[in-house]
């Protein structure tokens, strides 16, 4: 017996045949599909050795020129378990216990004695202008170096290395040896160091103080 179907079943079905075929190529093609486009190869550095006779080429950007130049072992940084960083109360009540012993105003006190009108010395004739001198040029001075000596230790062949404080930093450094990229050490002696700015090219003598 043959079953009947009329025009707009006949359409129903042809449409949902359609969409089961389209719905099953996506999902076929996502199983079993690939990438549409393929990954880029990942690119390798290439490293470019200069030229023979060529002259090296330098890659550091520190700030200045002196500093860039230098050369030389590092120095080794300490541990900072010598310093007391700790509030002495002792020490700031003895401070406390001066009383003032001069015979002026006290400033520091509002019970001191007033300050003593000075008189006006009267103006003298107003001079007549010289000629003007154009001040000479001086060159600003170098500042000073961030570093203090507070001790050194000497071995078996007579030389020493110098204990510096740079901030909360505590550095071992002997004479040759480069502190923070910065300082040179030149020369280690009982009471004073040598150290040399490289960004001002300035040698300075720095005293032997108590921590």
């Amino acid at each position: 017996m043959a079953l009947k179907v009329g025009t707009e079943n006949k359409r129903n079905v042809i449409i949902a045949g359609v969409l089961f075929c389209v719905v099953a190529y996506l999902v076929i093609s996502q199983l079993f599909g690939g990438p549409s486009t393929p990954a880029p190869a990942p690119v390798r550095p290439v490293a470019v050795r200069p030229a023979t006779g060529s002259p090296a080429v330098s890659t550091a950007t520190s700030g200045s020129a002196g500093a860039a130049a230098a050369a030389g072992p590092t120095a080794h940084k300490l541990a900072a378990s010598g310093l007391d960083p700790a509030l002495h109360m002792e020490k700031l009540a003895a401070v406390e216990s001066i009383e003032y012993a001069g015979t002026g105003r006290n400033i520091f006190s509002a019970e001191s004695a007033p300050p003593v009108n000075i008189e006006t010395a009267a103006a003298g004739p107003r001079p007549e202008p010289g000629p003007v001198v154009p001040a000479a040029y001086v060159p600003p001075r170098p500042p000073a170096i961030a570093l203090k000596y507070f001790g050194y230790a000497a071995s078996q062949d007579g030389s020493r290395q110098a204990f510096l404080l740079h901030g909360k930093d505590i550095v071992e450094a002997a004479a040759g040896e480069i502190v923070n990229h910065r300082y040179k050490v030149v020369a280690v002696d009982q009471r004073s160091v040598q150290v040399t700015d490289l960004s001002y090219n300035n040698t300075q003598t720095l005293p032997l103080t108590a921590n």
